[in-house]
């Protein structure tokens, strides 16, 4: 997986200035836009199903394990201040529950029971959205929760930060991210976890724009 391989560019971090490892940083960055412009398309089909989910009553539910699962919670957390919606309306699943959202919970990403479970209890109708989020895009939890809710007739998409993950052809609309390495290696809440946290906004945000609730460019 390029998320996990070492950065040739970083191999002397260990060694680096304050300034260096901030200059690097920042030129890394660059990867994230680059990723997400060549996601575009992919972003915008997002942005259409979620707005028709939304329009038709339904939900968006997020998926994820660890950073993945944090930045979801983010983002779901946000629209309802933002928008004056429902808190139902967009909602996040995270591995290891509540407890996840401030201390990792390293082995709930692999309980692909408690995944299917946390679907069932959600009781999705096919109004509903389903989009998992996970760099490695092989995360099992995260795999099993879009795979039962795809078999129940509900629209998924999944986000991931490798080429080929398996994540992206289990779902009906897949979003490569590709950030490749990160600077510390295998860190993937550097690039990757930037790049979801980005594509979140631009799906949520986007969404709510064509659902009218957005007038020019104020909140309302």
């Amino acid at each position: 997986m390029s998320t996990e391989v070492r950065h040739p560019r970083s191999y002397g971090l260990d060694k680096m200035s304050a300034r260096e490892i901030v200059r690097l940083m920042n030129e890394e960055e660059y990867v994230v836009i680059r990723a997400l412009q060549n996601a575009e398309e992919a972003l915008a089909a997002a942005i259409e199903r979620v707005a028709a989910a939304y329009q038709e009553g339904g939900r968006t539910i997020y998926v994820g394990s660890g950073t993945s699962g944090r930045i979801a919670t983010m983002d779901a957390a946000e629209m309802p201040p933002t928008f004056g919606i429902p808190d139902d309306r967009f909602m996040a699943i995270i591995s290891g529950g509540a407890d996840a959202q401030g201390k990792a919970q390293e082995d709930a990403e692999d309980d692909e029971h408690a995944a299917i479970t946390a679907i069932n209890e959600l009781m999705l109708t096919r109004r509903d959205v389903v989009i998992g989020v996970a760099a490695s895009g092989r995360t099992p939890f995260v795999l099993a929760a879009v795979k039962h809710a795809r078999q129940k007739g509900v629209w998924t998409a999944g986000i991931a930060n490798n080429k080929g993950a398996p994540l992206l052809s289990a779902v009906d609309l897949g979003i490569l991210l590709d950030t490749g390495p990160e600077v510390l290696t295998g860190s993937t809440r550097l690039k990757a976890g930037t790049a979801q946290k980005l594509a979140l906004n631009r799906i949520s945000t986007g969404a709510m724009v064509l659902s009218g609730k957005v007038i020019e460019n104020l909140m309302v």
